[in-house]
């Protein structure tokens, strides 16, 4: 069986990784051949042994606009005319578009005689007159829509109804096998200094503001604590929902104004995410909302305590009190009262990892992850 896999980006968020690690967990009698820009997530996949074939790139906004809507739905023709074309040159079984973007190209494809269509649902569209019109394309073309949690099912409505969860590489999220120590000799921190992390791209939704704000009150308890800013600035077009770039600015006036340059660290985007986690005390995900959240699964799986958001699908994966913590977004003093009290507490942050760890274990497997996806190939196909 022939599956065509699409996407819209050159750049590699949390979508694309969850992606890549589907796509290394397919079975033998699956043939995968993926098409995306040129860019990245081309390289990663080459680099994966997997096959690639460049389409055109979209920016992919998802709001109307009166110039990038129009000039967005040019280029989802283009995709479109595209992906038609290596269905139909590559004999693809199935088409599986990764993300909402691509999907409405893709939609266009199937609407006009293409193989049967999967589209992944990994986001939480906004409730307005865009949104809507996207549900609508998307729910009348799709044969199948795959959720990431039950959280993005509810958001996107009838008939988002399959949920299967991101999966990771928990060989490779492995803390028997990974040493965090030089992550801390590269930024200059003893074994026992307390360290949060923050893993996500710079854009306000995911708190890293907050972030800041909360160690600025841990270190009234722990004067030496540090946080780590992982990620980077990814999605910087004019028709983005937020300006990024003056975001990453404003977070460095803020470390500046709390007088803490020595203490937070900008790490920029890291392929190394198993070793700064095994640097790691406790990882935060303060997201305003969180579709699912793939660091926090990779947190589990790196026996890391997580304090995360409870908006969204974080709720799904964690168990409050037991292998994590859940509290409200945007109340950074809450944040930071739960982080000191474990970074007070060895025994309880070891026990946390341990059963976050066979969380991981037991629910998040790749091969596992891929065979449900296959069910869902085989039964179109």
């Amino acid at each position: 069986m022939k599956v065509l896999y699409a996407d819209h980006t050159t750049l590699v968020s949390g979508a694309q990784r969850s992606l890549l690690e589907l796509l290394r967990g397919l079975p033998d009698d699956v043939e995968p051949v993926l098409a995306s820009p040129p860019g990245a997530l081309q390289q990663l996949a080459q680099d994966a042994g997997l096959r690639h074939v460049p389409i055109r790139a979209t920016a992919g906004s998802l709001r109307l606009h009166p110039v990038h809507t129009a000039k967005g739905v040019a280029e989802l023709g283009v995709i479109a005319r595209q992906l038609r074309g290596l269905a139909r040159s590559e004999g693809a079984d199935v088409m599986h578009a990764n993300t909402l973007q691509v999907g409405l190209a893709a939609g266009l494809t199937r609407w006009t005689g293409g193989p049967p269509l999967v589209v992944h649902i990994r986001d939480c569209l906004p409730d307005a007159r865009s949104g809507r019109l996207v549900r609508r394309w998307i729910g009348a073309t799709a044969d199948e829509l795959i959720s990431i949690s039950r959280y993005t099912a509810d958001c996107f409505g009838p008939p988002a109804g399959l949920v299967i969860a991101n999966a990771v590489d928990l060989d490779r999220f492995d803390p028997t096998g990974v040493d965090g120590s030089a992550i801390r000799r590269e930024l200059g921190l003893d074994p026992q200094t307390p360290v949060l992390t923050v893993i996500a791209q710079i854009t306000p939704w995911k708190g890293q503001r907050d972030a800041i704000e909360a160690l600025a009150s841990v270190r009234s308890e722990h004067p030496d604590a540090q946080l780590l800013i992982v990620g980077e600035t990814k999605f910087t077009f004019a028709a983005t929902r937020y300006d990024n770039v003056a975001y990453l600015a404003e977070l460095r006036d803020r470390v500046a104004a709390h007088d803490l340059g020595d203490a937070v660290h900008f790490l920029g985007e890291r392929e190394d995410v198993p070793g700064v986690l095994a640097a790691t005390d406790v990882l935060l995900a303060p997201s305003w909302e969180e579709p699912l959240g793939r660091t926090i699964i990779e947190g589990l799986a790196m026996a890391v305590p997580v304090i995360a958001t409870n908006v969204g699908g974080p709720n799904e994966i964690l168990d409050d009190g037991s292998d994590g913590i859940l509290l409200p977004p945007k109340e950074p003093e809450r944040w930071a009262a739960a982080a000191s009290a474990l970074l007070f507490d060895s025994d309880r942050r070891r026990a946390m990892g341990e059963r976050g760890r066979a969380k991981a274990l037991q629910r998040y497997r790749r091969e596992e992850h891929s065979a449900r996806v296959c069910e869902v190939y085989r039964r179109l196909a």
